[in-house]
């Protein structure tokens, strides 16, 4: 299924192809003060609908994963980054994307936390 999503004044804005079942609740110091809930799709079944310069870019920790946000708002409906194997991955917050119900989801907590 393809979803649009976007930031909460649309300037950042992106499509993704994916099937939303589980998603994850991690209690890293990031996810947990955004209240993100992530899907994660391979990078080439994710499209940046807006210009880079658009998006800010936060790293921390170990800086390998690029957290992008609205200049303007401020919402964060993505990040970019690679999974354990070298795989580049989007992690695509659900509550960004159109036509999401979010009470039917399966939540899988994560410990982020503590890596």
């Amino acid at each position: 299924m393809t979803y649009h999503g976007s930031c909460h004044c649309g300037k950042v804005a992106c499509e993704v192809e994916c099937e939303i079942g589980e998603v994850v609740s991690c209690n890293c110091s990031i996810c947990r003060r955004k209240g993100h809930l992530l899907t994660f799709v391979p990078l080439d079944k994710f499209k940046l609908e807006t210009p880079r310069e658009d998006l800010g870019d936060y790293l921390f920790n170990k800086h390998h994963i690029h957290h992008h946000f609205c200049l303007a708002c401020g919402c964060s409906p993505f990040a970019l980054g690679s999974d354990g194997k070298g795989n580049e991955m989007a992690a695509v917050n659900v509550r960004c994307l159109d036509g999401v119900d979010i009470e039917s989801l399966q939540i899988r907590h994560v410990d982020g936390r503590s890596l």
